[in-house]
């Protein structure tokens, strides 16, 4: 294999011409003191042997994210009762009346903001009515996720660590009111949950409410950015899905959306920390390691998928790796599809063409912050 390489992803505009190059060459990497999975063989490894490589990377406990074996297990059961097909079903008229409402107050035949004037205001809208929060809040939670991005954008960890600290601030705030104002939603069942037969304590609801808004609002809107803009510069995809959209085929859709986000995967990558020396891609680590598991880099492997930027929905689905593997494959895969799903068909079925902007081109976003920073396009 030879030894493993340093990689700087900052130094090309799109990190997926790192990533490719950098698993051409080797399996694992070594940079910034931690070891990068890069091929969808190791990456899988890795995501698949908890008691290998842990999730316990944060001094900040996240639920269930940071947790491994039957504690993982016991929170993943409370986290699965929300994101069921049925209660995922229940939730698609609200985002499909957000995502028509957005559609229609967009301009035709002039510059669109795709992220900021449909993924954020989506993302802010559907995830609110989908917890039971109000609309009041839409401003603050839309201030919260540029501070956010752009924290984790820098770097700089006490700056991320100030932002979380405000947003936790902000749901203790929500349920402080919401103990005062019960109500049937997602947020007040929540609070009425239990785990290991005792009821959450207010920093677990906290963290899950945390896992389910703080990364998904920023992963929604950002999804809705790569797949724009794939649509956008592939017009014959376009067509192909527009067909989809005109013949009420939600399935075909949503595979659409799984394929796009695999070809241009803005879910860089997790974190791991190893528990005993092990060999990985014919690299010796250590125990106590930081190991990341790169999907961006593993979503695109031509040992696994031939051509990686070749659109083929069905044939890479099996392997597709958008939504992780293992114990910890994200318990909102349904959801997220759906609520991407539905914005593609609103967006399609109310225009007749989405194009490139031709004044502004498109910008990547830094690493290590994965997918689009800017999508202008225009809406015919």
């Amino acid at each position: 294999m030879g030894e493993p390489v340093e990689i700087d992803a900052g130094q090309v505009a799109d990190q997926r011409v790192v990533y490719d190059a950098q698993r051409a060459r080797c399996p694992v990497a070594h940079e910034d003191g931690a070891w990068v999975a890069l091929r969808h063989a190791e990456v899988v490894a890795v995501a698949s042997d908890p008691a290998t490589y842990s999730s316990a990377v944060s001094a900040r406990r996240a639920i269930p994210n940071s947790l491994d074996g039957a504690e993982h297990a016991a929170y993943r059961a409370v986290v699965d009762r929300f994101l069921t097909p049925e209660r995922v079903a229940r939730e698609e008229s609200q985002c499909r009346a957000h995502a028509a409402a957005i559609v229609d107050a967009l301009p035709r035949d002039a510059t669109v903001k795709t992220i900021g004037q449909i993924g954020v205001p989506y993302a802010v809208r559907s995830q609110s009515t989908w917890l039971g929060w109000p609309a009041e809040l839409e401003d603050e939670l839309v201030t919260w996720m540029q501070d956010n991005h752009a924290a984790t954008r820098s770097g700089d960890r006490s700056r991320t660590a100030e932002v979380a600290e405000r947003f936790d601030q902000m749901i203790h705030g929500l349920l402080e009111d919401r103990r005062g104002h019960p109500a049937t939603d997602v947020t007040g069942e929540l609070l009425a949950e239990s785990v290991d037969g005792r009821p959450l304590e207010d920093e677990e609801v906290v963290s899950i409410l945390r896992n389910w808004t703080a990364g998904d609002l920023g992963s929604l809107a950002t999804s809705v950015g790569v797949i724009v803009h794939f649509l956008a510069t592939h017009p014959d995809v376009q067509r192909e899905v527009r067909g989809h959209v005109a013949s009420g085929d939600h399935a075909a859709v949503e595979a659409a959306v799984e394929e796009i986000l695999r070809i241009d995967d803005p879910f860089v990558a997790n974190r791991r920390v190893t528990t005993r020396e092990v060999e990985l891609g014919g690299a010796t680590i250590p125990e106590g390691a930081r190991v990341l598991v790169n999907w961006t880099a593993a979503n695109r492997d031509p040992l696994v998928f031939g051509d990686p930027d070749a659109y083929d929905p069905v044939g890479h689905a099996a392997a597709n790796l958008v939504f992780g593997t293992g114990p910890h494959v994200c318990p909102g895969r349904d959801l997220t599809l759906m609520e991407l799903r539905v914005v593609v068909e609103e967006l399609l079925a109310r225009t007749d063409r989405i194009e490139p902007a031709p004044d502004r081109p498109a910008v990547r976003e830094t690493p290590p912050v994965g997918g689009w920073a800017r999508v202008p396009v225009v809406l015919r």
